[in-house]
């Protein structure tokens, strides 16, 4: 696939992707629930399936394309998708920035220490707030955001270690990580084979690898991840995500 860095203004009128892209997002659900982890996985959430309301009217609202940027991010933590269903859904995002509602019920089966609470959750994702609070400073309208771009999550599953810990899908064991893998990689084909993306941005290494080994695209562009866990984001994670995107070219998105 070419990327033309061509203006959003020479884009043809969005089309009505959004039903395909409900479709894709519920082939992954189903497809992923298929699947066994042993350990350092206890724990196993499916935001696609225990807040799919919530999920669903993200896709069918924001989901028109062509898109001319999609940013990718890894999965999702216990305070963001994992309580919302929404890429990086901080409550208050989802809330206010984003206003979607929906009904969440939480899963049978739950760690104690990180209880699904949807739009009751009090405890705010950092990495939520850092990357849609930077977007909602640039775009005061989530529509104007979502004319441009789209926000997506490589893998749909929340992974738990018996402690409670949050677990990234690099941290599973081999075979279990392939087997995810195949499955998150064919969804994020259809997803970018819809969206038309002219732009593929990983929120983080490991979802820019994903989108190279997916594309076989070169142009790949990787923007630091907002996590409070990493040095750099806590060191001011907007002016070095707006870096990474300038240095790449993507001039006006941050």
């Amino acid at each position: 696939m070419t990327v033309s860095s061509s203006s959003l203004g020479s884009r043809v009128p969005a089309k009505n992707t959004s039903t395909d892209l409900v479709a894709v997002a519920e082939r992954l659900k189903s497809r992923v629930k298929r699947l066994r982890f042993g350990e350092p996985v206890a724990y196993v959430y499916n935001p696609l399936e225990y807040a799919w309301p919530v999920a669903r009217a993200y896709f069918e609202r924001y989901g028109r394309g062509p898109k001319d940027v999609l940013l990718l991010g890894m999965n999702p933590g216990p305070f963001g998708m994992g309580q919302t269903g929404v890429p990086f859904g901080e409550v208050a995002a989802v809330r206010d920035y984003l206003r979607l509602q929906g009904d969440i019920t939480p899963p049978r089966r739950f760690h104690e220490k990180r209880p699904v609470l949807g739009f009751a959750c009090a405890r705010s994702e950092v990495s939520g707030q850092r990357l849609w609070g930077a977007f909602a400073k640039r775009y005061p309208a989530a529509d104007d955001f979502f004319a441009r771009a789209f926000v997506l999550n490589y893998c749909p599953l929340l992974f738990l270690g018996a402690s409670g810990a949050n677990l990234t899908p690099d941290k599973l064991a081999k075979d279990e990580r392939v087997a995810l893998e195949a499955i998150c990689d064919d969804a994020l084909a259809e997803t970018i084979a819809l969206l038309e993306p002219r732009h593929l941005v990983g929120v983080g290494v490991y979802a820019a690898k994903r989108a190279a080994i997916v594309t076989g695209r070169a142009d790949v562009i990787t923007m630091p991840h907002p996590s409070p866990a990493s040095p750099t984001a806590n060191r001011g994670w907007e002016q070095a995500a707006q870096k990474a995107l300038v240095d790449a070219g993507l001039t006006d998105l941050l």
